[in-house]
């Protein structure tokens, strides 16, 4: 038969502890968890709590929580210490501590795509192990805090009120503040790697100035390029300040040229220059010659990463170039055929790419008619041309009609939208 016993943290930080004897043993101050998850008999993954730290006298000494059982007696929470054992300096190092790292801390809300504050943490000790199960984020956990819960429920019950509660499921939520501990950033937010981009940075936005940093330093750079591209531009300058050289500079070089520049000109020139110096020389080509373009002109929204064949390649052949670069998702909304001179001749999409034979060339499936843009074109004919023809990307071409770039719907819509704002202010 599973024995289960339910409580909250606020209900056992402060709490005395006493030996079989009923003798005082001293003050809990705090409950330590495994950083490694354990099953339960719930089959679901939950940290362990294999640590408590008591103050004894003047000293706050941590043990391991093998030795100590809770229970309930009348609403009351007891906790007993059947014998005091150290508990080993490794083990210590990697806990995590309950109290100090999510009380009253951010943390985010997996689901709900959100930042929240933790009130309460409700924990559950199942056949003598103990679980974190879930945090309360809830106006109920605040009141409990302060000792006034059941006073208010009783009240509220008389109008036939509840009062509003909030749980979130340990496996549901991540911690933020892993500052003052050993664990690799890297793995400890794993979970917030699994979230869409623009999701993290929606969060990323919302933390302090220090645990955003802590948690966009802990990003790979890919993960990092895609979070820093979807965040705004004040959010963006932030992060840049709270960086090293080096570090910033890795994660451009994984973005977009275009995206990296839209960065770079928001910066002081000094700022700037060093950055560029320190991406790699093809990646700070790339961003310097789009630089150059004024914030009215085509050149200054389009991206350089594209897919570009001769005519006489085949619909094989481009299908294993995609396979063996992976482009970009929004690189496959339009492709561009260019003579030896990388003059733009025709385009094709990835439909006619799709029901063309393997054996077939791209003469025979490419449109030799394509619409296309000037790249010092002004940016007021990039909306009509988009609206008239139904179009996701523009080719963008030079004087000389040699290819550049192209425009995505998606960067118009953006820039558009940019304008609106700043003219609001």
């Amino acid at each position: 038969m599973t024995s289960t016993v339910p409580f909250f943290l606020s209900r056992i930080i402060g709490a005395k502890v006493f030996d079989p004897q009923s003798n005082f043993v001293g003050t809990v101050k705090d409950l330590l968890l495994s950083a490694e998850l354990s099953t339960n008999v719930d089959t679901l993954e939950r940290p362990v709590v294999y640590g408590i730290s008591l103050k004894i006298g003047k000293e706050i000494q941590h043990f391991s929580f093998d030795f100590f059982d809770i229970s309930k007696k009348k609403r009351k929470l007891l906790v007993r210490c059947n014998k005091l054992e150290e508990l080993p300096l490794n083990k210590k190092e990697e806990s995590i501590p309950l109290a100090a790292l999510v009380m009253d801390k951010q943390i985010v809300d997996l689901n709900g795509r959100k930042v929240v504050r933790v009130n309460d943490v409700r924990l559950a000790t199942i056949n003598n192990v103990t679980y974190a199960i879930a945090v309360d984020v809830g106006i109920e956990g605040l009141l409990r805090r302060i000792g006034i819960n059941q006073i208010v429920k009783f009240f509220f019950s008389l109008v036939k009120l509840d009062v509003p509660s909030k749980f979130i499921s340990w496996d549901d939520m991540e911690a933020i503040d892993y500052s003052n501990l050993s664990i690799k950033l890297t793995s400890t937010y794993s979970k917030l790697n699994t979230l869409h981009p623009s999701d993290l940075a929606d969060i990323i936005e919302d933390l302090d100035n220090r645990s955003r940093q802590s948690v966009f330093l802990a990003l790979d750079e890919e993960m990092a390029a895609d979070v820093l591209e979807e965040m705004e531009p004040k959010a963006q300058l932030k992060i840049i300040e709270g960086m090293t050289v080096e570090k910033m500079a890795d994660v451009l070089e994984k973005m977009p040229a275009n995206e990296a520049a839209d960065i770079l000109d928001s910066l002081e020139d000094e700022k700037a220059e060093l950055l560029l110096n320190e991406m790699e020389a093809e990646s700070s080509s790339e961003v310097r010659e789009l630089l150059e373009y004024e914030n009215y002109e085509v050149g200054s929204i389009m991206t350089t990463e594209i897919l570009a064949y001769e005519e006489d390649t085949t619909v094989e052949a481009v299908f294993e170039d995609l396979r063996n670069n992976q482009p970009e998702a929004e690189s496959l909304f339009g492709f561009f055929v260019v003579n030896k001179n990388n003059e733009l001749i025709a385009t094709f999409s990835f439909r006619d790419l799709a029901v063309a034979r393997l054996e077939t060339k791209i003469s025979a499936i490419m449109n030799d008619d394509p619409i296309y843009l000037f790249d010092e074109q002004k940016m007021d004919d990039v909306a009509e041309l988009v609206s008239k023809y139904n179009l996701l990307t523009i080719p963008v071409v030079n004087k000389d009609h040699q290819l550049e770039g192209m425009v995505v719907i998606h960067d118009v819509i953006e820039d558009l939208v940019n304008k609106r704002r700043t003219n609001k202010k």
